[in-house]
């Protein structure tokens, strides 16, 4: 590499002044600056760009072993499951139902569960029904619980109708 110093600098420096002249080494050297920031500028983006693309590398990588890896899964899950569909169908279809003495064959009256109708063990859920909203009703910015706990009126009451309300009731 280029063994810089300040002995060499101030050599440099003392010869640009005796070939440039005075006035025109100030206007040299902020060029020189100029160029030197411009050229540090573009190695700093070159150098994020190579690290964007390394990245956007590594991001595409992980991706691929993530999609693997959930294909991976599925076909488990799915492979599994065929197998238990196919063992639950084997029982269903197999050569009968056990009775009390020990037959695995199937009378007459034994085969009446395959005609009824497989029902769910749960109801279906019900369907959507919007929620009767007062749309052009005017509410309160106030939830209606704080109103209540801090007792804040929801009407107003004339006075007589207050003391009519609160009064207590005779009897007869």
């Amino acid at each position: 590499m280029l063994d810089i110093g300040l002995t060499k600098l101030l050599i440099v420096g003392g010869i640009a002044l005796v070939v440039i002249g005075p006035e025109r080494l100030p206007r040299l050297a902020r060029m020189a600056g100029t160029m030197l920031g411009r050229a540090q500028r573009y190695v700093a983006d070159v150098k994020a760009e190579v690290s964007r693309s390394i990245e956007v590398e590594e991001l595409q990588r992980m991706k691929r072993e993530f999609e693997s890896s959930a294909r991976d899964v599925e076909n488990t899950i799915k492979r599994d499951l065929d197998a238990a569909t196919g063992e639950v169908n084997q029982a269903l279809q197999g050569p009968g139902v056990l009775d009390g003495s020990g037959d695995t064959s199937l009378s007459a009256s034994d085969d009446s569960w395959e005609h009824t109708p497989w029902t769910p063990a749960e109801p279906p859920p019900p369907s959507y029904s919007r929620p009767d909203k007062h749309w052009r009703v005017k509410r309160g910015a106030l939830p209606k619980w704080y109103r209540q706990r801090a007792q804040v009126r929801g009407h107003v009451q004339s006075g007589a109708a207050r003391v009519a309300r609160f009064r207590p009731k005779q009897a007869g």
